[in-house]
């Protein structure tokens, strides 16, 4: 039996502003070590990716600043909402991720969490911070595209 892709991953959150503020070279999905009460909080979909960040310590990979909200039902043992969470990827592409932010200035960035065959995974973005001035230029490109096909909504509906 052959799984559709919409039941192998599950989205669990976005980190939407990332792609304005950065240009990303490379893409990495990572698995994440989690306690059982941080699973059950997302899947009911409670995270954040907006302010997290990824860094390398020691030849591991650390995910920062995520925020998971606490479950209710596991108050016994609760979790950190903003604690540092292990991320799991092979040696070699660690090493990669090492020496491309240490050496060459690029900034670990997580992308997407989702569940992926009822894991948690999470894309992480190696890329660089876009100037001001690339800024401009995206939101002119995106404007510019969204002006175009109005005008062709318009025009295919009669109504310019």
């Amino acid at each position: 039996m052959t799984r559709g892709r919409k039941d192998a991953q599950k989205f669990i959150a976005q980190n939407r502003a990332a792609s304005f503020h950065y240009v990303f070279s490379e893409r990495y999905e990572a698995g994440i070590v989690l306690r059982g009460s941080e699973v059950k909080s997302l899947r009911n979909g409670h995270a954040h990716l907006t302010e997290a960040y990824a860094s390398v310590d020691n030849g591991e990979v650390w995910l920062r600043q995520m925020h998971i909200a606490s479950f209710s039902a596991a108050r016994a043992f609760p979790h950190v909402e903003k604690g540092a969470r292990k991320l799991l990827l092979h040696a070699r592409e660690i090493r990669h991720l090492e020496r491309a932010v240490l050496r060459e200035g690029y900034t670990l960035v997580p992308l997407d969490l989702y569940f992926k065959e009822g894991r948690v995974k999470v894309t992480l973005g190696l890329g660089r911070g876009r100037k001001a001035h690339d800024k401009r230029a995206v939101l002119a490109e995106k404007t510019e595209a969204r002006e175009a096909l109005e005008a062709l909504r318009a025009r295919r509906d009669g109504t310019a």
